[in-house]
């Protein structure tokens, strides 16, 4: 067995399955009777999947479009022996509620819960401070005394530093996430004005931050990172808590996503790039596939934003050019697996050490002995293309630093995924760049977790992008949105 595995290597299909020839002849009776008006999702991703969910919905005939062999974009699974691995750890907050619509429109909600209530474990192995565990954690209080106890007992800050940190955080509540010129500025500054030592960036905003920005403050949007610490921390006691799949993500965003696409009538298409779209002289939409001709009264583009520029027609948007500067940031997913149990916790946090958040995926993975745990690396420049023998020099003995129970137990496997392009980065000045859904061309939308959701790169903007691009597209079929739209009034 490689140490370095092919993400792309994981298929899913499965053929024969009663939804889909459900799904195909609701969409054929359609399609010959001329009942409705017809989109073409181009991306299945869960951007492109809430898309053709929501015009499905809506009685649209929805024909979806996707290149690889499966759905779920960069949120999905694959096989490794006899494991089921997931591209990297992904999660979502108790704020995200158009994620946590998607969960509920595939069934899949009971699968990736939600934490009680917000609490997170933080390891600190620097030199200086010994071991030592702290706590981030919630009380049922209203905001922002819900916090107060945690922080006023968080051991990895000194008093005068968490007493600086409340002053910041009152002062980033009252930020007007609308204005602007705060996208102009960088997080790392913003805070350094405020009081904030490097330590208190490192041990707090950092913590946070890059797990959900994927960029360090100092590289991060004042305008994302306000977003994600008011919406996140500072706006309802359980906004934070945190949920993630307790199954490998390509049930819920793969095979569930298929089975309510397939249910909904959508046809699916997997393994079919979509090569050009074009407009007829009678405004309707042409799209090329290889050996076949897709006509569409609307189409989403729910791809990449590279992708989405070579494919957009000429004039569709007015300075095309700008979604070749949205940049974009890595994420290194280290994966290890034990022959015994090493971690008591189902993850954690870390500091003084280059390891970040580490999860147990030993239940999810299928794994019947030993222990699997999955170590995060967000923003990771510096190491995406390290070979994986350097990796391993590099964080194996780290583990054991932070997991006395590593010491001496038998790495059964260790192998990398890099996800290059994992996020668009969320640098100063992104917000200019990034394109609503709405393009010139009537009835051509954008979708994408880097169009303009006010969201950083996260499951919750992907599916809202869906949402928006979705009423977009039933505006120009004439189309009245139903409830979806009210529910998410403002990513719509």
């Amino acid at each position: 067995m490689s140490d370095t595995t092919q993400a792309e290597g994981f298929d899913a299909d499965r053929p024969g399955r009663p939804e889909k020839e459900e799904g195909a002849k609701r969409f054929l009776e359609g399609a010959v009777a001329g009942d409705g008006r017809a989109a073409v999702v181009v991306g299945g991703g869960l951007a492109g999947i809430t898309a053709a969910l929501a015009l499905a919905d809506a009685g649209v005939r929805v024909t979806l479009l996707e290149g690889r062999p499966r759905l779920g974009g960069l949120a999905f699974s694959f096989q490794r022996g006899d494991l089921t691995v997931d591209n990297g750890q992904h999660v979502y907050l108790r704020c995200c509620t158009a994620y946590r619509w998607f969960l509920d429109r595939v069934d899949g909600a009971g699968l990736a819960p939600l934490q009680d209530r917000l609490d997170v474990p933080v390891l600190d192995v620097a030199k200086r401070a010994g071991s030592r565990l702290g706590r981030l954690r919630r009380d049922a209080l209203p905001v922002p005394l819900h916090l107060g106890r945690s922080l006023a007992t968080y051991p990895h800050l000194s008093l005068a530093e968490r007493a600086k940190v409340g002053r910041a955080a009152l002062a980033l509540k009252a930020l007007d996430l609308a204005d602007p010129a705060l996208d102009t500025e960088d997080f790392g500054s913003w805070l350094t004005r405020h009081g904030q030592s490097a330590r208190a960036v490192e041990a707090l905003w950092d913590l946070v931050g890059v797990a959900t920005l994927n960029a360090v403050a100092g590289d991060a949007s004042l305008g994302l990172a306000a977003m994600v610490f008011k919406t996140g921390l500072l706006s309802d006691p359980g906004a934070a808590d945190i949920g993630w799949a307790r199954v490998p993500l390509g049930e819920l965003h793969d095979l569930r996503a298929r089975k309510a696409l397939d249910s909904a009538g959508v046809r699916t298409e997997l393994r079919t790039r979509v090569t050009s779209i074009s407009q007829h002289g009678n405004g309707r939409w042409r799209v090329q596939v290889p050996g076949e001709t897709l006509h569409a009264d609307a189409v989403v583009l729910a791809v990449p934003q590279r992708e989405a520029h070579d494919l957009l027609p000429e004039g569709a948007l007015d300075a095309p050019e700008r979604l070749l500067e949205i940049g974009t940031a890595p994420i290194l997913n280290i994966h290890v697996v034990y022959d015994r149990k090493v971690l008591g916790k189902p993850f954690f946090a870390a500091l003084g050490t280059p390891v970040q958040w580490v999860f147990d995926r030993t239940e999810a993975s299928g794994l019947s002995e030993g222990q699997y745990l999955a170590l995060s690396q967000s923003a990771a420049h510096e190491e995406i293309d390290a070979p994986v023998s350097q990796l391993r020099r590099r964080y194996l003995p780290e583990l054991e630093r932070l997991l006395p129970g590593t010491r001496g137990a038998e790495v059964r496997d260790f192998f990398v995924t890099r996800e290059r392009t994992a996020t668009f980065a969320p640098t100063p000045g992104v917000g200019r760049l990034r394109p609503g859904a709405r393009t010139k061309a009537p009835g051509l939308c954008l979708a994408g977790a880097w169009t303009a959701t006010g969201w950083p790169a996260t499951m919750e903007s992907a599916v809202r992008s869906g949402v928006s691009a979705a009423g977009a597209a039933l505006s120009a079929l004439g189309r009245p949105r139903d409830h979806l739209f009210e529910l998410f009034e403002e990513a719509a």
